[in-house]
């Protein structure tokens, strides 16, 4: 029996692997130690056998809460994802598999490598309306890229969207891989559309560093991106640092920053009432968007998610928030759970790629109905 988590996205800590029925692991933190729910590893083993495996510090995680009603996702070929029964019990995460191959994988979520990041950059690039630019560097030295979609006319629309600010999330580029898929697809009336009248700037992967090593929430340096929006800096947070300089040259007329909560079974948006520049006509594009959302995808809904900020009080720091203020445009931030969906449960994968990817197609609906309204 072996555990092993070097390799791209890994994350774990082997206590204790002396009885399969009582295998002891520990998620390790991010950079700065402020967080950690991520995991991600290998076991190899004998066909056939049961195995226990327990995360000991589960009870210590950045959202503790999360784990309520929660199944950890396992793969024996690393394309299709599955659940495996899991149970919180006295501070411990307990994860039961009975090995049907060699060599399983487990994970938090289904891991979106930075190999598959590339593939998509490059499967996406030989498109005619489609340029890969690159915005600079990381902290470790990885390019952090833009993919454009559209043309030259500057007249129209500029649609930002980014996922993968907190790199745990990797369901946020599940979702923006079905969302270009179909974006580019000429036998979509709803993509044609949208590229008629809007040009599209997407940042797949924010934060690479923190996904190659294994981090929840933040960056080669420990720190959040989602909290450095008002004032980036080369030092501490390049990625957004670029992003910011890159739409401040194109400018913003709809922004969508991807995520996953650990703790609601639910997808919910995020909206941006408690900044300064709110007013009647972004309130009016937000309920278009979301009512038409609600007709494009079931898995989305209204009723339970983050309370609002009051007038004026919303924290500029975060994407969504300082990107409203900015450009006086409508901009959300998406959450979908790690868990299940609650509304629409589905008992095998629960929430999935497959199911983000579906979202990601849905989406363009909504954006087309608030463009629409230009």
């Amino acid at each position: 029996m072996r555990i092993s988590a070097n390799f791209d996205g890994g994350n774990i800590d082997v206590i204790n692997v002396q009885a399969p029925n009582n295998i002891e692991l520990a998620i390790c933190p991010d950079e700065g130690g402020e967080f950690f729910q991520w995991f991600n590893f290998k076991l190899d083993g004998t066909i056939g056998m049961q195995y226990q495996l327990h995360i000991v510090n589960a009870d210590k995680a950045s959202y503790p809460q999360g784990w309520e009603n929660y199944q950890a996702v396992a793969s024996y070929d690393r394309e299709h994802w599955f659940r495996l029964p899991t149970r919180y019990h006295d501070g411990r995460l307990s994860i039961e598999v009975e090995l049907e191959c060699d060599s399983i994988q487990i994970a938090y979520f289904a891991p979106y490598s930075y190999e598959r990041h590339q593939d998509l950059l490059a499967q996406f690039q030989v498109h005619p309306m489609v340029s890969v630019e690159h915005l600079g560097l990381t902290l470790d030295e990885r390019d952090l890229s833009l993919v454009k979609i559209g043309d030259a006319d500057e007249s129209k629309a500029s649609v930002w969207i980014t996922a993968r600010q907190h790199p745990g999330e990797t369901m946020a580029e599940w979702l923006v891989e079905g969302l270009i898929s179909q974006l580019l697809d000429g036998d979509n009336p709803v993509s044609r559309a949208l590229l008629a009248k809007a040009n599209f700037y997407i940042v797949p992967n924010m934060n690479p560093d923190g996904g190659v090593r294994g981090h929840l929430r933040t960056n080669a340096a420990g720190v959040n991106l989602n909290r450095e929006w008002q004032s980036p800096s080369l030092e501490k947070s390049p990625e957004v640092f670029h992003v910011v300089n890159k739409m401040q040259q194109t400018g913003v007329d709809l922004f969508y920053d991807v995520h996953g909560d650990e703790d609601l079974p639910y997808v919910f948006l995020a909206g941006c009432e408690g900044v300064p520049r709110f007013d009647d006509a972004m309130n009016t594009l937000q309920q278009t968007f979301e009512n038409a959302l609600l007709l494009a995808s079931p898995d989305f809904q209204t009723q339970f998610g983050y309370d609002e900020d009051a007038p004026g009080q919303a924290n500029l720091t975060v994407a969504s928030n300082w990107v409203a203020d900015r450009f006086g445009c409508l901009s959300y931030t998406l959450e979908m759970p790690f868990k299940d969906n609650d509304d629409l449960a589905e008992p095998i994968q629960a929430w999935s790629p497959e199911r983000s990817i579906l979202l990601g197609e849905a989406s363009l609906v909504a954006m087309n109905a608030v463009l629409n309204k230009r």
